[in-house]
């Protein structure tokens, strides 16, 4: 038996009277299709990102009835940086992505700026990895993975906001309430409510997190918030770089100190170039003027390049950055928090797609093995794991992760690590990459890895507190 507003077989709506094959969606699964009347799953997910798509598209790889809701419409911008590490392009293969159509731009490795001094770091070759990394607009990425969960079987509905979780007389998420959005030639919203239920709610609604916000999980204000900015320029120069260049010596606006974060540019193959830095609140000085540190900064790369205002290729672009684990628990009666929406970007470098579309998978897993159970104690034991298998997976090397960035990076960006003993030893450039890019196999292979694998070891754990599955009943 079902609990009350959980559906069961005999009450789903809207559900494909044949299951989908993948790459191949049914008359009533095609993507982008216009919501309509309320309708029923087995999971919900809010968000149609890196890890809203990644979740969609497992769930329905593993035969679960899953609606995927998007507010946006196809295809629609993003601020990000467009780099993709191995990590990234690993959890792609996993999804049976076609990395190789034309449009996405491999990288050989990372190219480290100080001054006048340069480092090529090459992406390693290891077993649990690939050896070169991926660029492609968000523009385009975005679209292509929510598609691709549609073609999985997921139900794709774009322009769906939703303002809110359902709740059961108990508390518990049940679905979620929402209105209908216009496509992007009208501005308002139709204002037409629209009701979705589903036992399981995954939230992928990003840096916002009103989801989370409306159950009370609140975000851990000690935990670092980090702000990027980001703008496209014409440069056939730099368009087709083999490496993602990372400049470590950008100083904070208005004084000389470094500014507790780094700058980007990234080869998009097509002509241009993203561009951005990502910074920390400065200890001293606070919250930098993104703007002005770009402008600062673009103005000593040289003409050639094309990074100048001629060249430019829409506004600056800003967004935050939630860090290291910085909203608890990812886990709440019948609310799993994925990507950025449980703060899950690293602390170690900025990087959210690699750990959006790795949680998406784990919450997919975590879900349907939780629906294979009856509704009670036995599926609310599964869902429970799913903060335990984020926290085995990351929080060791997260909680690492922010103790460098409050006591190093928040004072003195990257310098104290790029010093000119490391960038002199090969050694001790390959172990600092793989450090901050997560890029390590695990039982160890080499050196490097049982160097980095122990130190990550040697850090407690943070402790996740167990939430007792509700009874029924139960208020």
């Amino acid at each position: 038996m079902s609990t009350p507003n959980e559906p069961n077989a005999s009450n789903k709506t809207n559900k494909p009277s044949t299951p989908s094959t993948p790459n191949e969606p049914s008359a009533s699964n095609k993507p982008g299709e216009s919501p309509g009347d309320p309708e029923e799953a087995d999971v919900i997910v809010v968000g149609a990102g890196p890890a809203g798509s990644s979740a969609a598209y497992h769930l329905a790889r593993a035969g679960v009835d899953v609606l995927l809701l998007e507010k946006a419409h196809f295809p629609r911008e993003k601020v990000c940086g467009d780099g993709l590490t191995p990590r990234a392009v690993h959890q792609l293969i996993r999804m049976g992505v076609d990395i190789n159509a034309p449009g996405w731009m491999r990288s050989r490795g990372m190219r480290w700026v100080i001054g006048d001094r340069q480092v090529h770091i090459d992406w390693p070759s290891m077993g649990s990895f690939p050896d070169f990394g991926l660029a492609r607009s968000r523009h385009d990425f975005d679209d292509i993975l929510a598609h691709h969960a549609a073609a999985a079987g997921a139900r794709l509905r774009n322009g769906v906001k939703v303002t809110h979780p359902l709740l059961d007389p108990r508390g518990r998420v049940t679905g979620v309430q929402a209105v209908h959005t216009p496509a992007p030639t009208t501005r308002k919203s139709s204002g037409t409510p629209v009701t979705y239920r589903a036992p399981v709610v995954i939230a992928a609604d990003g840096a916002s997190a009103r989801l989370a916000l409306a159950l009370g999980l609140q975000r851990d204000t000690n935990r670092q918030i980090a702000t990027a900015a980001r703008r496209y320029y014409r440069s056939p120069e730099r368009s087709q770089e083999e490496y993602l260049e990372l400049w470590a010596d950008l100083r904070f606006p208005g004084t000389d100190r470094y500014l507790p974060g780094y700058g980007w540019i990234f080869p998009m193959g097509d002509g241009r170039v993203n561009v951005g830095l990502g910074a920390l609140p400065h200890r001293r000085y606070g919250t930098a003027e993104l703007r002005t540190a770009l402008d600062e900064w673009l103005a000593r790369t040289p003409e050639a390049w094309g990074l100048r205002e001629e060249n430019a290729e829409g506004p600056v672009r800003s967004a935050a950055l939630p860090m290291g684990f910085n909203r608890r628990p990812l886990y709440a009666r019948g609310l799993l928090l994925v990507g950025d929406s449980g703060g899950m970007v690293s602390p170690w470098n900025g990087e959210g797609i690699a750990q959006a579309l790795e949680s998406g998978e784990v919450a997919a897993g975590s879900a349907a093995l939780a629906l294979a159970l009856p509704p009670g104690p036995k599926r609310e034991r599964v869902l429970l794991n799913y903060p335990v298998e984020m926290n085995r997976r990351w929080g060791s090397y997260y909680r690492l992760g922010n103790a460098a960035a409050d006591l190093v990076f928040s004072r003195s960006g990257f310098q104290p690590l790029l010093n000119r003993y490391v960038l002199g030893s090969p050694f001790l450039l390959k172990a600092l990459a793989r450090l901050l890019t997560d890029l390590t196999d695990k039982p160890s292979r080499d050196t490097i890895d049982h160097l980095i694998n122990t130190a990550v070891r040697l850090v407690p754990a943070p402790q996740v507190r167990p939430v007792r599955p509700t009874r029924r009943g139960s208020r």
